[in-house]
């Protein structure tokens, strides 16, 4: 599904991006096989990171433990994608037929995109959702903005929404955890319909860095109308994102669930088709426990409830109690209302 086509969408059809990160170490064909694979798991979008590391960082900042070897900036001059890669990514994207998306690290990278790229949108990380500056800037191009909420506290989301909000831009913020590994007591999904009500006109998604399936699940039945999932080719590559990480067979069994819980969040409340076949043995009517002799009176010694539902239900028991009955009823028959005696 196209950027446009989803922010403008009535139905309830839940976004996938598949977050290829840097999990291609660089290679454009680790790339080109992780939007062929993306594609065959059912993902709607697949999303990459233009880096321009002296743009976005100075050379020494502090190291997380999800980086083993390399510092941040150390590891993207090695492994950060060139321009020119994401060019012939974008257009190999609309060849296979997936939504090509790319979070840009700096206003530069941001502008690259628009000129050289041709993008439809942008994925804003969530190191950057404080960044109010360059938010803004981004907004000129007109383009929608899908938005990560990691590491930020209400107030924060608060000041970007309010900055960003009438600037005639679609936003999307995604409930995000930047823990990696992912503690689950930390993950708060119940943020997710808070979003919801504090974010008008906002499309609230879930940004999943844990290494299981159920919490994208839980999201999704919270309302989530997006999911991005950090995707590898093989977990045991080592980098700084395979922590968070599924593998494509893994995405694909998510999607295919994904897709059976948007179809079966309704709110409406009825009788289905299937059911009512169900109805006719399941509910009870009203029959006699005993024999009942004519002209004697209804009572909870001589009549309850039973399966099947085909007769008088239940609930209309305390009007035949104390009434005479018309005729004798045998055991374990229906109690009729005609069999109530006029007085």
């Amino acid at each position: 599904m196209k950027l446009k086509n989803f922010f403008d969408q009535k139905k309830s059809h839940v976004l996938i991006i598949a977050e290829a990160c840097d999990n291609h170490f660089g290679s454009l064909a680790k790339a080109k096989k992780m939007i062929i694979k993306a594609k065959w798991a059912g993902a709607d979008v697949i999303k990459f990171q233009h880096h321009i590391p002296d743009e976005e960082m100075l050379r020494k900042v502090p190291k997380s433990k999800n980086f083993v070897n390399d510092d941040l900036y150390s590891f993207l001059k090695k492994n950060a994608l060139k321009l020119s890669d994401h060019i012939k990514l974008k257009n190999f994207c609309d060849k296979v037929g997936i939504q090509y998306l790319c979070t840009p690290f700096s206003l530069k990278a941001a502008k690259e995109l628009v000129k050289f790229v041709g993008v439809d949108g942008f994925k804003i990380g969530s190191g950057e959702m404080t960044d109010v500056p360059t938010l803004l800037e981004i907004t000129k191009f007109k383009k929608p903005m899908i938005i990560s909420t990691g590491m930020s506290y209400t107030k924060e989301i608060m000041r970007t929404y309010n900055n960003l909000k009438n600037k005639k831009v679609k936003l999307a913020f995604l409930h995000c955890l930047s823990e990696y590994p992912v503690n689950y007591k930390d993950l708060n999904l119940g943020y997710i319909p808070i979003l919801k009500k504090k974010l008008n006109n906002c499309i609230i998604g879930f940004s999943d860095h844990s290494s299981d399936l159920i919490y994208t699940y839980a999201a999704v039945a919270l309302g989530a109308k997006i999911v991005e999932r950090h995707v590898t080719l093989d977990k045991k590559l080592a980098g700084p994102d395979q922590s968070v990480s599924i593998d494509f067979e893994e995405l694909k069994l998510m999607i295919s669930k994904v897709r059976k819980i948007e179809q079966s969040i309704g709110i409406n409340k009825t009788v289905h088709k299937d059911e009512k076949i169900i109805r006719k043995w399941a509910f009870r009517s009203l029959v006699a426990i005993k024999n009942i002799e004519k002209n004697e009176k209804f009572s909870l010694d001589n009549i309850w409830s039973k399966r099947p539902g085909l007769g008088v239900p239940s609930v209309n028991m305390r009007k035949f109690l104390g009434k005479k009955s018309k005729r004798s009823i045998s055991k374990d028959s229906f109690i009729k209302w005609k069999d109530i005696k006029k007085i």
